[in-house]
């Protein structure tokens, strides 16, 4: 069993994901980063960058608890635990891992920026709007041009796509017209579609 530190952000959904497309048991148990439950001297012992997802695998290495914080680290380590949507073979494992640092470097946190002087900053700063707006057109450019040709950014459907898709999935916030970006449109509208994917975006905490 894997108990799951969970709130309903874009990087909240990618361990979602994750969890049911590897079909792993799993408990949700929600931190609300609203009211601060971050902060808690509880969760900070698992995630001491006081923030969500972290999971704890009571089944880990050697048959021993485990703890981790860090979306792509939790991404990678459940595709070890079960040998899915994480190639085994260095070529393709390097194709899904500069993937998913891509977005775990760049593309969350940039979009994280736009969300936030877009949406949630007191006041407008027009310098750090257009900014974060126009780096997150970059990137969209950069998936899209990715995805020519292919229906995953590595190829076959991986945990990069896991990681990517629920940052997308808020494309509305960041000023974005998905029309303006065909390949991403249609990845989006693939992974979607996906059954697991549809059970985790049912979450509600």
């Amino acid at each position: 069993m894997i108990d799951l530190y969970y709130w309903g952000t874009p990087n909240g959904l990618k361990i979602t994901i994750a969890l049911e497309e590897m079909e792993l048991d799993y408990q949700v148990f929600p931190i609300n980063i609203l009211e601060n439950d971050q902060f808690q001297p509880d969760f900070l012992r698992i995630s001491p960058n006081n923030k969500i997802p972290a999971i704890v695998d009571q089944d880990g290495p050697n048959h021993q608890s485990i703890s981790i914080f860090e979306s792509g680290a939790i991404l990678q380590y459940l595709g070890r635990k079960t040998e899915l949507f994480y190639p085994k073979d260095e070529q393709s494992r390097v194709e899904v891992e500069q993937w998913l640092m891509w977005q775990m470097g760049g593309f969350g946190p940039m979009l994280g920026q736009n969300h936030h002087f877009s949406r949630f900053a007191p006041e407008r700063i027009a310098y750090a709007t257009d900014r974060y707006v126009n780096e997150t057109k970059r990137l969209y450019k950069v998936l899209d041009q990715q995805l020519i040709g292919q229906d995953y950014v590595a190829g076959e459907y991986s945990i990069a796509d896991m990681a990517i898709f629920p940052w997308v999935k808020r494309y509305e916030w960041q000023q974005i017209n998905l029309e303006d970006y065909p390949n991403v449109k249609a990845y989006m509208e693939r992974i979607e579609e996906r059954p697991a994917v549809q059970k985790a975006l049912a979450i509600q905490v």
